[in-house]
């Protein structure tokens, strides 16, 4: 018999900026393990899903834009719990067009953020997926 896993949700920005034409993506690294990653959280009840996206992107990264409506896509990873449990998450993705990148921000003793490519963006996350949707950037902008 085969038992079926539970995914949970979860809503990340994918923060872009154009330099010279071409764009960047801001990865910052995770709290326990300083894993580079996107800034993402769960849903909340009085928040749309890119509404959460762009508030993850504020607490967890300092910035501030204009979060498209519509997500770009998902990716797929196991999210390691207190106790050592391990659940599986679904993550929508949205892009979010980064205005403002704050100097002081709620998460900012806990993560480190950095500029990249898509392409070495890509070469530093973890998850496939999400890393095959960083290299697509430039085409989802058009």
């Amino acid at each position: 018999m085969k038992m079926k896993t539970k995914s949970w949700i979860q809503f990340a920005a994918l923060p872009f900026r154009m330099r010279e034409g071409q764009p960047e993506v801001l990865l910052i690294t995770s709290r326990e393990t300083g894993r580079w990653i996107i800034p993402k959280g769960w849903p909340a009840k009085s928040l749309t899903p890119s509404a959460v996206a762009a508030r993850e992107a504020y607490e967890e990264a300092g910035l501030v834009g204009k979060v498209r409506k519509r997500s770009v896509g998902t990716f797929r990873y196991e999210k390691r719990l207190p106790r050592e449990s391990v659940v599986s998450c679904k993550v929508r993705v949205f892009l979010l067009d980064v205005k403002e990148e704050l100097d002081r921000w709620p998460e900012q003793d806990h993560r480190e953020r950095c500029w990249l490519s898509p392409a070495e963006a890509a070469e530093r996350v973890g998850e496939a997926e999400l890393s095959r949707l960083l290299r697509s950037l430039p085409g989802l902008l058009n």
